[in-house]
């Protein structure tokens, strides 16, 4: 089979599109035939070797922690699934990935959306996840609280801001001129350019605030500020500190997979309540050129990669 695959760390161009072993299932696992993978933020960090003490790989390795595809073989004790059963899954970070034509993941797959193409389904799985655990795990958020999603425009943000308005509560979003009419589609009450004024300065606090942008500590600690008395700073990015004087509870983020919250957002997808947003959609074999354009902040959006 076609795989993508570097066999050390590096820049972009460790990644080479090469013939490639199809996998075989062990006990409780399954081949998935691949539709689509997506390209996350931590795939380039991980390809780089900035998290090999956290997150350590086996060369050749292949990357993509979202999968989307149809079960082509099941392995031993597999229960709940057949062959040409369409699933979704987050992957392992440091398993074999699903940048290739097949992949074999192990309980976490759940049922495909029925209403979007099969490949786009790879762009729910890990930043659905990201979005789902930051708001209602960590943060704790209710109905008729507050919530300031810090990088809106973003693939974890565009979900954030629909889950946090459709449980109740009041968004206000950072966007640019590129995504502000998405965010606001997706239930945004108050958008803030980022390029026009910092959002700090706007003087309001929040129950919530979510940060999905990459900021300095001065920044951070200013993030902090606006957070209400008694209430959550999340942050998938840098972290925060607490403010214990105020009560302000600071949170790293690490999502992790999770079958039964990954199925309740595809139930969402398939009942219109949640958008999956595509920005583009490439053959596998660019994935060396994603991978260096979003280095670069060329990429916009969130980049489905199907193989050939």
């Amino acid at each position: 089979m076609k795989a993508v695959r570097y066999h050390r760390y590096g820049a972009s161009d460790v990644l080479v599109y090469e013939e490639a072993a199809r996998p075989v299932p062990a006990a409780g696992q399954v081949v998935v035939k691949v539709a689509g993978t997506s390209f996350n933020p931590v795939d380039a960090a991980i390809r780089a070797g900035y998290l090999q003490q956290v997150f350590p790989v086996t060369f050749p390795h292949v990357p993509g922690i979202d999968v989307a595809g149809s079960v082509a073989e099941v392995g031993a004790g597999v229960i709940g699934w057949k062959a040409g059963d369409a699933v979704v899954g987050f992957l392992p970070m440091n398993a074999d990935g699903a940048a290739a034509a097949y992949a074999v993941p192990a309980e976490i797959l759940a049922a495909a959306p029925q209403t979007v193409e099969p490949a786009d389904a790879a762009a729910l799985p890990a930043v659905g996840l990201t979005a789902w655990q930051s708001l209602f795990e960590h943060a704790g958020l209710k109905a008729g609280q507050s919530v300031l999603v810090n990088g809106a425009g973003g693939a974890v943000g565009g979900y954030a801001v629909q889950l946090a308005a459709q449980a109740g509560a009041v968004v206000t979003a950072t966007a640019g001129a590129r995504s502000a009419d998405r965010v606001r589609g997706h239930g945004a009450e108050k958008i803030v350019d980022y390029a026009a004024a910092p959002v700090t300065g706007a003087g309001e606090r929040f129950d919530v605030v979510l940060n999905l942008v990459t900021t300095s500590p001065q920044e951070t600690a200013a993030l902090v500020g606006l957070v209400a008395d008694g209430g959550v700073f999340v942050s998938t990015t840098t972290p925060g500190q607490d403010d214990t004087d105020r009560d302000v509870r600071a949170v790293r983020v690490f999502a992790r997979s999770d079958a039964v919250q990954l199925a309740e957002l595809v139930t969402r997808v398939d009942a219109g309540d949640l958008k999956i947003d595509v920005a583009a959609r490439r053959p596998l074999s660019d994935l060396a050129a994603v991978h260096d354009e979003a280095v670069t902040g060329r990429l916009a959006g969130k980049t489905v990669l199907t193989p050939a």
